[in-house]
């Protein structure tokens, strides 16, 4: 009979443990990179939450919670106003400044034109001038137009956003030019090109963009400082840097920051997915 031999057995890789290590290894790292990043966002919450007789820093967590300091704060100077502010301000800029940025995207990228090119270098030269340069000129163009503490005065000069035309243009260069050729061998206009071809094709962008605007307008806290003088014409950020211990007390204070946060996570728990579709598109090409 002839024997039969089994093949010999391979010898345990220890290459799957090490990476499964390394694996873990990072993943505690991020946990705790994370609860350090959290941790201050946490001590609002439990300032905000806490009773106005607990002590300021939360070494541990209070006995009982409470909403009272989130009605309070409603009755403290303005808020409502500088909350509705900030949401004006914000709101208005977003859709604003992705209608028009769009459109100029859409004519720097599809459009031959004289000086095109000088025009867009011309845009993207701007990035490089600081705000606080062209702060006190905005202010005096604003005061003369009778712009100050007025919502429109806070607005108008935050509409022109170049790094949104850029981002955007970007996106409608590398679309196939064959969709363009089919839209006007269809008779479609320029308009309804770009509102029935770009735009649904540029979506992933223009969310990111959204959030990106929502929340320099939110926090914003110069120009507003600046343009808003009076109580009724100040946003939230100013309204809070306003507050003090003597007029508000810290869990107050807290709480408000803590409201002031809210409008944030909301608009970024609804647009977040198109964040990944904008990397998607574009790391990939052709």
């Amino acid at each position: 009979m002839t024997a039969v031999v089994s093949p010999p057995i391979p010898p345990v890789s220890m290459r799957p443990n090490t990476e499964k290590r390394r694996q873990r290894t990072l993943t505690w790292v991020l946990a705790i990179v994370s609860l350090f990043t959290v941790a201050p966002l946490l001590a609002v919450v439990v300032l905000a939450l806490s009773p106005a007789d607990a002590p300021t820093i939360p070494y541990a967590w209070p006995s009982s919670l409470t909403f009272d300091n989130m009605v309070r704060i409603f009755n403290v100077g303005e808020f409502p106003l500088w909350l509705w502010n900030s949401f004006v301000y914000s709101t208005v800029s977003v859709v604003v400044v992705l209608l028009t940025a769009s459109m100029a995207a859409y004519a720097l990228a599809r459009k031959r034109f004289p000086g095109r090119n000088a025009l867009l270098w011309a845009i993207i030269a701007t990035l490089m001038v600081p705000v606080q340069a062209t702060l006190i000129p905005t202010f005096i163009l604003v005061s003369k137009m009778g712009g100050v503490n007025t919502l429109w005065g806070l607005i108008l000069p935050t509409l022109a956003n170049a790094q949104a035309i850029f981002l955007i243009r970007q996106f409608v260069k590398d679309m196939p030019e064959e969709l363009f050729d089919a839209a006007r061998i269809d008779g479609a206009g320029e308009w309804r090109t770009f509102w029935q071809i770009v735009l649904p094709l540029i979506r992933p962008v223009l969310a990111t963009l959204a959030i990106f605007v929502f929340l320099w307008h939110w926090n914003d806290l110069l120009w507003p400082l600046v343009v808003g003088q009076s109580d009724t014409a100040r946003t939230l950020t100013v309204g809070l840097a306003t507050l003090n211990t003597e007029t508000a007390s810290t869990s107050n204070i807290m709480a408000a920051a803590f409201v002031s946060f809210i409008p944030c996570l909301v608009i970024f728990a609804f647009l977040q997915k198109h964040i990944v579709a904008s990397i998607t598109h574009s790391g990939v090409k052709g």
